[in-house]
């Protein structure tokens, strides 16, 4: 194309410089002037790489002026052009725009004004586009949405729990799952969903003190959630930057302390537009019918000003009637208002609960319980199902299964409460005891002996916890020259029972750090044993590797000494070898430790060693613990209701271990309190709750159906595909584990998600469990999701050329791939993409506009394309522009055929399944009262704005690639 002064022309190399203007031109050299950063530029005349730039009708383009016009028809005179068309401000028709008038600062974001002006993409970001429409699409559509990204194994009843209350509208539930169960868990599950989709931006979590960095770190390690942690430094901090210091972050934990201790900071916390609420240890706000405590009016202030509430709280039976009333009160005062009609209520349920036992059982039912049943479902009738379900006829188990359906929407409180127990969830491991029983060392006898002297004046629950570790009342006696492990039996028996089992990974526990460090000095330099230590000493990232450390099968520690806040969140299940080198001091604790390993999904049975002390207090807590309570080789549902009611007794006998005196009957009294309070526990437990909270066969086919996405190959290859286009270093090592690494020339100079000095990433589940420091790479974790968006709002791929070599072809035959995406814009709570997620429509046109794509895979198609440089390809494309503009109008009227298809289909289906849901909910409401009215409302309104939004999707061209056909 001869140049002419006027023209307009874009830089090849440097599409950021905007729309030149030929200037100069002489007999060699072309000078072009880039208006938008008053510059020139020298190009020789031939092989220059810079290329015309000439719109078309339908195109919307920009005077230097500011105002727009709606191209109608180009005009060439003499080597310039003119576009006439229609100036979109005024209306005015017929007017003409010189293109020396465009705006230099004009940017192409159409693939074809892209194409058109030279702005060409390699092949592998093309197909890099289409990949990430396609796969975005297909995630977007799964039902198990939300929940495959987390580092959590696939238990069934915390699927179904976080399945079911994760896709509510602002959930208000209680989660009262027995210990080791996995609360948090479903509580995180639940707010990584609504997260995901849209329906919660802001959630709050208030817990106790002394949890507060446990559920830190399991929200990033399990969940990718990064909450801040609000203490008074923080607040103080936060406020120097807004009005009200909570809205500068989205995540955020507190402990109740801090919330409690300050009226002004409530009513900011209050004020702050949170949309969850999550509460820990919810049992321990006490209240009484008029006299509620602090704590409890503290929740209950927030609970009334944030939509959803999950309440996290031990099993309500443990508590008492009133205790459990007091939670449900949180969630719905308007509800639970009367505790007399409450008690009558939960009566009322009990025989229900009883048929269903029955039911569950294969035993028949009595005249009474189907009377009972006719008369709680009412509205239909199913004296035929009952007489089924009653009988030996064929049908029988269908019909007490959908019996069982039925009762369960309509139990008392299976929306708001959800409770599984040991006994209703299979899996768990055995646990054994190994009792180590050793001398006191004579120095141990004459520092306690001392200590007793000087410490009369102690508080005897004070004198108790010294009691516990004679190591500590040494080293106070002796001074800093105390050491206790040269002469303690337990270090001896240690270090044996590890050199016997080198082949085994060992967990450790201690109640103090300066124990644990200790103890690995010993080990280290007496055994050459390797041990990693873990403490609350310890930075977040020291203890993932301390972890990382143990967890390693080569070269890995085999010991891993932790202080008693290694037993707080952490999971080492792949080990089952425990050694309590001493005894913490409640029954709490005890579970804490031992639920390191006793999990669901623990291959072999959990070997508790414990050795101790004689005539110490660690001897009498142990045989507290084991014959008292059952506690080491059991969960013990009542063991904080017994340590509460004998607490002053026990303190006693731990403070003065050397008076046995009425131990034996002690323990006996405390082994009838502990049958009695579980037999009680076990009359009351409502099968009908259980089942409906474990879900029952539908929760392991849920379990079963993530884990079969589990491994996709097309997830692994898509990521690498990405990380390598965006210039992101991979670095393979074993164990399934790959580093990343930010590269030189990355496509944005900060990778959201990618860390400074890079991260360790897995895409095995198996391995992220045992492997905390590394993180577990899905569909749905951030850098996956950062990853997408980052190629596609932008223009990455849109646009390229390829050359196609078949010799059954004519050379020069043109064909044009276009990716179309149907779309509907709507606000992300109403998760439209449920039905209509931003869908790729593939065509691959000819001259004739006949659509092969049906015919032409893209995978395969695509191996088949030679790239061409970009110089070469801008060249090409100048030569065909006006076929390929033909083809383009020639595809419009099949793309919208098939982009109005899919917008039907996904009106369809969302009317049906949003309708269906309404219908069933506005039915249950007549017959269980915790189907909650603003839930019926939100829905509603939710069918009519999805419905809405619907009408008005569209479509438009996202990417195109030219391909030229060759025989070279």
């Amino acid at each position: 194309m001869p140049f002419t002064l006027g023209q307009r022309w874009i830089s090849d190399t440097e599409s950021e410089l905007g729309l030149g203007t030929i200037v100069a031109v002489d007999t060699r050299m072309v000078t072009v002037l880039f208006p938008a950063i008053g510059e020139n530029r020298l190009y020789a005349k031939n092989d220059s790489p810079i290329t015309r730039v000439i719109f078309n009708p339908g195109d919307t383009i920009t005077c230097h002026e500011g105002w727009q016009l709606e191209v109608v028809d180009v005009i060439e005179e003499k080597g310039l052009i003119a576009y006439l068309g229609t100036r979109l401000d005024s209306g005015e028709t017929g007017v003409t725009l010189r293109e020396v008038m465009l705006d230099s600062k004009l940017a192409f974001s159409k693939p074809q004004d892209r194409l058109f002006a030279g702005q060409l993409d390699r092949m592998d970001r093309f197909a890099l586009r289409f990949r990430a429409r396609k796969y975005q699409s297909e995630q977007y559509r799964l039902a198990v949405s939300g929940l495959r990204g987390m580092r959590t194994s696939l238990i069934p009843h915390q699927l179904h729990i976080a399945h079911d209350v994760g896709r509510r509208h602002a959930p208000r539930v209680l989660l009262a799952d027995e210990v080791g169960l996995g609360k948090t868990i479903e509580a995180g599950m639940i707010v990584h969903q609504q997260l995901l989709a849209g329906r919660a931006e802001r959630v709050l979590i208030v817990v106790p003190e002394t949890l507060q960095h446990q559920w830190l770190v399991e929200m990033l390690r399990r969940f990718n959630l990064r909450f801040a942690l609000f203490d008074d430094e923080r607040y103080a901090q936060a406020q120097l930057d807004s009005d009200n210091a909570f809205e500068t972050e989205q995540l955020v934990i507190c402990s109740l302390d801090f919330v409690r201790r300050n009226k002004q900071r409530l009513e900011m916390l209050a004020d702050a537009a949170w949309d969850l609420l999550i509460v820990d240890e919810a049992h321990h706000l006490a209240w009484e019918e008029g006299q509620p405590s602090r704590e409890y009016q503290v929740i209950e202030q927030l609970a009334a000003h944030i939509p959803g509430v999950l309440l996290l709280t031990a099993t309500p039976e443990q508590l008492g009637m009133e205790s459990h009333f007091a939670r449900l009160r949180l969630l719905d005062p308007n509800r639970f208002h009367d505790f007399a009609a409450f008690v009558e209520e939960q009566q009322h349920f009990r025989p229900i609960a009883d048929a269903v036992t029955g039911l569950l059982a294969d035993k028949p039912l009595s005249q009474d319980q189907m009377n009972m049943l006719n008369e709680l479902v009412g509205e239909q009738d199913i004296e035929p199902l009952l007489q089924t379900a009653n009988s030996e006829r064929d049908g029988k188990l269908e019909a007490r299964q959908e019996l069982i359906a039925m009762l369960m929407d309509r139990h008392g409180t299976s929306r708001v409460l959800f409770r599984n127990t040991r006994n209703g969830v299979k899996g768990f491991p055995k646990r054994e005891l190994h009792e180590i029983r050793l001398p006191l060392p004579t120095q141990y006898q004459t520092a306690i002996k001392v200590s007793g002297i000087m410490s009369a004046r102690k508080a005897v629950d004070e004198r108790a916890r010294d009691m516990l570790y004679p190591e500590q009342i040494y080293q106070e006696f002796e001074g800093d020259s105390g050491t206790w492990w040269n002469f303690d039996p337990r270090v001896e028996w240690l270090m044996g029972f590890l050199t016997s089992h080198r082949d085994q990974k060992v967990l450790v526990i201690c109640a103090k750090a300066a124990t644990a460090l200790q103890l690995e000095q010993v080990l280290r330099e007496r055994e050459g044993i390797r041990a990693a230590v873990f403490h609350e000493g310890l930075s977040i990232v020291e203890r993932d590797r301390a972890a990382a450390w143990f967890s390693s099968e080569e070269e890995g520690a085999q010991v891993l000494l932790c202080s008693e806040i290694g037993s707080e969140g952490r999971n080492f299940q792949f080990a089952s070898q425990m050694v309590m080198f001493d005894l913490p001091f409640n029954p709490d604790l005890l579970e804490q430790r031992i639920g390191r390993l006793d999990r669901i999904g623990q291959a072999h049975d959990i070997q508790i060693h414990v050795p101790y002390l004689e005539k110490t207090a660690q001897s009498v807590l142990v045989q507290w613990y084991h014959e008292g309570l059952d506690a080491f080789e059991h969960t013990c549902p009542t063991g904080r209701a017994i340590y509460d009611r004998v607490y002053t007794q026990l303190v006693e006998y731990l403070a003065s271990p050397e008076n046995s005196d009425g131990l034996q009957a002690f323990i006996a009294d405390c082994r009838k309190q502990h049958i009695a309070l579980k037999s009680q526990l076990e009359l009351g437990r409502d099968r009908l709750l259980e089942l409906n909270s474990n879900g029952g066969e539908q929760a392991q086919a849920l379990a079963e159906k993530i884990g079969e996405q589990d491994n996709d190959t097309e997830l692994v290859n898509f990521a690498l595909n990405l990380f390598d286009i965006v210039g992101i270093n991979q670095e393979d090592r074993s164990d399934n584990l790959i580093v990343l690494t930010p590269g030189d020339h990355m496509l944005v100079p900060d990778f959201p998600g990618l860390p400074e000095d890079g991260c360790t990433i897995t895409f095995d589940r198996g391995q992220a469990l045992s492997r905390e420091d590394a993180q577990y790479v899905t569909w749905e974790h951030p850098i996956v999701r950062n990853g997408l968006d980052l190629i596609l709002s932008g223009d990455t791929g849109s646009c390229a050329l390829s050359l196609l070599k078949n010799k059954a072809l004519p050379v020069g035959t043109l064909l044009l791939e276009l990716i179309y995406v149907v779309e509907a814009q709507a606000p992300k709570h109403l998760q439209l993409t449920r039905f209509l997620p931003p869908t790729p429509v593939r065509m691959l046109v000819d001259r004739k506009g006949t659509n092969l794509a049906g015919k032409v895979e893209f995978e395969s198609f695509n191996r088949q394309l030679n790239a061409v440089n970009r110089h070469t390809g801008s060249k090409l494309v100048n030569a065909v522009q006006q076929d390929v503009y033909a083809i383009l109008q020639l595809a419009e009227e099949e793309a919208a055929a098939q982009a109005r298809q899919l917008i039907d289909a996904a009106r369809q289906e969302a009317d049906e399944k949003l309708s269906a849901e309404l219908s069933r909910l506005d039915a249950l409401s007549a017959v269980n009262p915790n189907i909650r009215q603003d839930e019926i409302d939100a829905l509603e309104s939710n069918r009519e704005q999805v419905l809405s939004a619907l009408n008005e999707a569209g479509w438009r061209l996202d990417a195109l690639r030219l391909i030229v056909v060759t025989h070279q």
